[in-house]
C-alpha cells in the first residue's frame, strides 16, 4: 500500500499561510531557503510532515504527495491512465518527485525515497 507522506501547500501568501496555520492548529513553521525562494517546513505533531511553498497559485491549494516503490513506471501508469504528467519526476535531496493531474483534475504528487531505489538494486 502506498502511504501519504507529505502535505505541501502552494500559497501566494507563505507569511500569511504559515501564520494562520499556527495560530488554528499550532502547526509550527521553519523557514527553510531554497534556490526558488521560501519554504516554510510544517511541524505537524504526526507521522506526517508538511510543507508551505510560497508560488504564483491563482488559487491556493493544497498537494498530497504518495510514497512509491517505482516512480518512473507509477509515473507512466499515471498517464495511460489520462493523468497529465506536469512535472516529470526530478531528483531531490532525499529522493525522487513528480506532480499529475488526473483526468478528473485532482493532483497528487509522487515521492520516491533514495532508500527505495537502493532497496530495488540489489
Amino acid at each position: 500500500m502506498n502511504r501519504l507522506v507529505h502535505l505541501e501547500l502552494h500559497t501566494p501568501d507563505l507569511d500569511g499561510a504559515s501564520a494562520f496555520y499556527d495560530e488554528l492548529l499550532r502547526w509550527r513553521t521553519e523557514r527553510i531557503d531554497v534556490p526558488r525562494g521560501s519554504y516554510h517546513a510544517l511541524a505537524m505533531r504526526g507521522p506526517l510532515d508538511g510543507g508551505i511553498v510560497e508560488c504564483g497559485t491563482a488559487h491556493p491549494t493544497w498537494l498530497p504527495y504518495v510514497e512509491v516503490a517505482e516512480i518512473e513506471a507509477i509515473t507512466e501508469l499515471a498517464r495511460r491512465l489520462g493523468a497529465s504528467v506536469l512535472l516529470q519526476p526530478w531528483e531531490g535531496p532525499a529522493g525522487w518527485s513528480s506532480v499529475l493531474r488526473s483526468s478528473a483534475g485532482g493532483e497528487i504528487a509522487l515521492w520516491q525515497p533514495k532508500q527505495a531505489l537502493l532497496k530495488g538494486t540489489g
